[in-house]
């Protein structure tokens, strides 16, 4: 029997984004958050869906959500901040866990802390199932499939197309998130060993259709999902490339923050002005907006000599409409039972390639 899919943090902005795209698709989630007038009225609006109320401020509250063989999904976030009480949720009820992540620290705890104690538990995590991180994990799958056994190491950019992404263009969420990474240390794969690196040190240029862009270096879960379908795979980089000109910049300011977090109690007190002047849960960009930018991600994969031997690369969609359409997509699949793993897994080894593929591709992202 299919499992429920609990849509936690449905009033927020991508999850109410996701909601809708559910609904539209046919399924019939529950939808939870933890304003009861705001989650009925979407509930009510959506076809009378089931909802509930939960807060990560009371656990107990996010682990009644779910039973075996559900799927919860979360949008709650910054996700450093208030992810743990979802997944903790999913693991004591052996519940499969979806999620938008996009921050290193909280990704790399799904995947070095919760990971195990859900192959026990027999459910999957799969996190950062957005346009953080998906977009990459296809684009390097395929060009690894087409480079063989020779490709051994991976360099991935994600870049905005169209209007790009002004003020208007990020969600309070994604500013908070971003904020928040900028703080904390990120990684990278070197060497077949995942290793401590801060984001923005490096900074490199890609091919985007008749340009080229500058991207700065960030920790997404490719480092850790990809090797587990090409354990060949020895060196793993990503670049954002959603600031160009403004790359090095962000090199510069990357090198001096980690400076001075260094100094006892300067960290602290970063973290917490961040916190005070950086909101989530503040909205995002309404549908015209969203409709006059784009996405395009480029994999490029290289051999033990540095040669480029596969290039693969993605365009199309909103990253929010993006995000919304894949964690619909995901939750679809993982309630239908057609995930292929336990344990924290990455999208291609949770779906397959091919299978993935098809579901990115129903998203909106096409390969070019």
């Amino acid at each position: 029997m299919a499992g429920r899919i609990v849509l936690f943090g449905a009033t927020g902005f991508t999850g109410e984004l996701t909601a809708r795209e559910l609904a539209g698709r046919g399924d019939r989630p529950v939808l939870a958050g933890r304003d009861e007038a705001r989650v009925r009225a979407l509930a009510a609006e959506l076809g009378g869906l089931d909802w509930a109320v939960a807060d990560v401020g009371r656990p107990e509250s996010v682990a009644a959500l779910v039973g075996r063989g559900d799927v919860l999904v979360s949008t709650v976030g910054p996700f450093s901040r208030w992810g743990a009480p979802a997944v903790e949720a999913a693991l004591a009820a052996g519940a499969h866990y979806v999620d938008s992540a996009g921050e290193s620290p909280f990704i790399r705890r799904v995947f070095e802390t919760w990971g195990p104690r859900a192959v026990p538990a027999a459910c999957t995590l799969l996190t950062a199932m957005g346009f953080d991180w998906v977009p990459g994990n296809l684009a390097g799958a395929l060009a690894l499939r087409e480079a063989g056994e020779a490709a051994v190491a991976l360099e991935i950019g994600y870049f905005p197309t169209g209007a790009g992404l002004g003020p208007g263009g990020l969600s309070g969420g994604t500013r908070a998130s971003t904020a928040g990474v900028a703080l904390e240390p990120g990684f990278a794969l070197r060497g077949g060993r995942m290793v401590a690196e801060r984001g923005a040190r490096r900074v490199r240029a890609f091919s985007v259709g008749t340009r080229e862009r500058k991207a700065f270096s960030a920790a997404g879960s490719e480092h850790f999902a990809l090797p587990q379908s090409f354990p060949q795979l020895r060196d793993v980089d990503v670049y954002l490339g959603f600031l160009d000109r403004g790359a090095e910049a962000v090199r510069v300011a990357s090198a001096a923050t980690a400076t001075l977090a260094r100094v006892p109690g300067v960290q602290a007190l970063l973290t917490a002005g961040v916190g005070r002047v950086v909101k989530g849960s503040t909205g995002g960009p309404d549908a015209a907006v969203r409709s006059r930018t784009g996405s395009h991600v480029v994999a490029e994969a290289r051999d033990a000599d540095g040669d480029l031997v596969a290039r693969v690369a993605l365009e199309g969609a909103n990253i929010y409409d993006f995000t919304a359409a894949m964690l619909a997509w995901s939750a679809h699949a993982a309630a239908a039972g057609r995930l292929r793993v336990t344990g924290a897994a990455g999208p291609v080894a949770a779906f397959g390639l091919d299978a993935l593929a098809d579901g990115v591709r129903a998203a909106g992202l096409q390969r070019i």
